[in-house]
């Protein structure tokens, strides 16, 4: 029984993810079609017990397509021609996202420009209409 650090109070136990292996497309030569080298890693977002909450939330949107309508993360890795290379591949990917959703977005807090900043921009218009206004030809009266 393996366990995946995340964080320092974040870790998830391998028990809780399920690997499919399945044959993959693309180079592997005579054996493409021998040997299931691709790793679909399965991973249920809402019975993990180690996940917080907010964690769960931010995963199945960060996971967008990758998390199907039950609430399940799908990864498939298929980079690699051998099998465990691949399985690496899945898990590493996935303790990417699962830290990515352990951060939380910074709120904006709306802010007003100060007077200092409203005075430089008028001074600034007069200035630039000042200028055009001494270009313009002068009429005779």
């Amino acid at each position: 029984m393996t366990v995946i650090r995340i964080t320092d109070d974040i870790s998830i136990d391998e028990s809780e993810i399920t690997f499919e292996f399945v044959r993959a497309s693309g180079p592997g030569g005579q054996n493409v079609n021998k040997l299931a080298t691709a790793v679909q890693l399965r991973f249920d977002i809402h019975a993990s017990a180690t996940l917080p909450d907010e964690v769960k939330q931010r995963l199945v949107t960060l996971g967008g397509q990758r998390v199907s309508k039950s609430g399940v993360l799908i990864i498939d890795a298929r980079r690699f021609r051998t099998q465990e290379r691949n399985r690496q591949d899945a898990l590493d990917r996935f303790s990417a996202l699962v830290k990515k959703a352990t951060f939380r977005k910074k709120r904006r807090r709306p802010t007003a420009p100060s007077r200092a900043s409203k005075e430089r921009r008028l001074d600034e218009k007069r200035r630039k209409s000042q200028t055009k206004r001494l270009r313009k030809d002068v009429g005779e009266d």
